[in-house]
């Protein structure tokens, strides 16, 4: 389903990811963590490797909020070390980061800035 528009690559269908969750999305050699968080109206995506154990889980993570900002933010799922959905970089573990992607939403199709 991989189709280049203006720099952005359709990843797949809004429907594919649950409400306040994610799903994994495999574009070329990479697997990007898609997050559809319906409870702040906001898209994001991500590596989905957590980069503590090298582990492909960071789609499977909870979503939520933290802080006073209310910062975005997914839970790996083993671990449980937290990653801002906005930077990338980890709120438990100030050595770690992971890659984070713009997203776009258009007539239902979920498009990844690479």
């Amino acid at each position: 389903m991989e189709t280049l528009i203006d720099n952005w690559v359709l990843a797949c269908l809004v429907d594919d990811v649950p409400e306040n969750g994610g799903a994994c999305v495999k574009l070329g050699d990479e697997q990007i963590a898609v997050f559809n968080f319906t409870r702040r109206g906001e898209w994001f995506a991500t590596q989905n490797l957590c980069p503590h154990k090298q582990q492909m889980v960071l789609s499977r993570g909870m979503i939520g909020s933290t802080g006073e900002s209310c910062e975005p933010k997914v839970a790996c799922p083993f671990h449980k070390n937290t990653f801002s959905l906005l930077s990338g970089q980890c709120l438990t573990n100030e050595e770690l980061s992971i890659k984070t992607y713009g997203v776009r939403i258009e007539d239902g199709k979920v498009f990844i800035s690479l």
